[in-house]
């Protein structure tokens, strides 16, 4: 086990910290955009501190040994991040993902000695739990673990990163910090930093139009939905998971998945780099925020994520004939991003 913990420490060791982008915004002054570029990690999205946490979790708990197969329950990003540990401590990594999860995804995983087990099913985490009994290996599950396995004091977490880079801008404290919600482990993570540092800081979680957690928040009684069939990977679930937890969100938007999608292509055009379906769901509800601040003449400073690379996503939503097959039009929501962006 030690000798384990050694080889992901000296892999951090070797990683930088991800870059804080300031977006400017030229038609509304006095309000600041920060974006945190997350896809700058070694496996290409958020998802990489989330893997390294849960694989020293499951380590100091006694639950993975030098044999073990590890198993999970993901749309992509998390199983690449954990194939990539696996592979560093010379283990066997399957992925129980969706048949539709986009192909460059499946490759990434494949790329780095991971196996993808695709069902067409919903209950992709159970799949996941029956596969790992099947065959003796260890089930992950990020869903539950990912709020407990991340140091939310510090450690160098996404919130404390985050905070550091700001120490020096107009504005250090922002009005808002913007994310998404899968898991529930990074929101979870932001909320309790935020509290512990007693900044006067609120968090917003985007989530898809069809998933169950903004429903959740608006009211605690409703725990599921019959199906979230969004095309934004990685965020937005049919039932709500153990590491959401709504009392750390300040204010959720619910985001319709063409307005992520166009969200997404404006924000690749802004930064000058490819960001992802999920980042999109940010942008727009920052998007949202700005529109707000600047309605009611107040001045701040918002800070979201870059999750991952939409160079994952060629094939789906930066493919326009898969919006088209699909009906999505992108006339409306771009519009509305001019609004605000326009010019940026």
């Amino acid at each position: 086990m030690s000798r384990a913990i050694f080889k992901i420490e000296a892999d951090v060791n070797r990683s930088a910290d991800t870059h804080l982008i300031r977006v400017e915004l030229p038609r509304t002054p006095g309000i600041a955009l920060y974006v945190k570029d997350e896809s700058s990690h070694p496996t290409g999205s958020l998802k990489h501190r989330l893997a390294r946490s849960l694989f020293l979790y499951a380590l100091c708990n006694g639950w993975i040994g030098p044999d073990t197969t590890i198993v999970e329950s993901s749309s992509g990003s998390t199983a690449i991040s954990e194939a990539y540990f696996a592979k560093l401590l010379g283990l066997r990594f399957m992925a129980v993902m969706p048949r539709r999860t986009a192909r460059e995804k499946i490759a990434a995983i494949e790329f780095h000695g991971g196996q993808a087990h695709l069902v067409d099913h919903p209950d992709v985490s159970g799949e996941a739990e029956r596969l790992a009994a099947e065959i003796g290996g260890h089930f992950m599950d990020q869903f539950t673990y990912a709020e407990r396995a991340t140091d939310w004091r510090g450690n160098n977490n996404i919130a404390e990163s985050m905070f550091a880079q700001l120490e020096l801008e107009a504005r250090p404290t922002p009005d808002w910090v913007v994310c998404g919600a899968g898991t529930g482990g990074t929101s979870a993570t932001i909320g309790r930093y935020i509290r512990y540092r007693k900044f006067e800081t609120s968090l917003c979680v985007a989530d898809p139009e069809c998933s169950v957690f903004h429903r959740h928040y608006a009211e605690r009684s409703v725990r599921r939905v019959d199906r979230c069939e969004s095309v934004i990977e990685g965020i937005g679930r049919a039932r709500v998971e153990p590491s959401f937890v709504p009392e750390l969100v300040d204010r959720m938007i619910a985001v319709p998945d063409a307005a992520s999608i166009a969200a997404a292509r404006v924000a690749s055009s802004l930064l000058g780099r490819s960001c992802g379906g999920s980042t999109g769901t940010n942008i727009w509800a920052c998007m949202q925020l700005i529109e707000e601040m600047k309605a009611a003449g107040r001045e701040g400073a918002i800070v979201t994520l870059l999750c991952d690379s939409g160079e994952r996503y060629r094939s789906t939503i930066f493919n326009d004939a898969w919006l088209v097959e699909r009906g999505f039009d992108l006339a409306g929501p771009l519009a509305r991003l001019d609004a605000v962006f326009g010019g940026a």
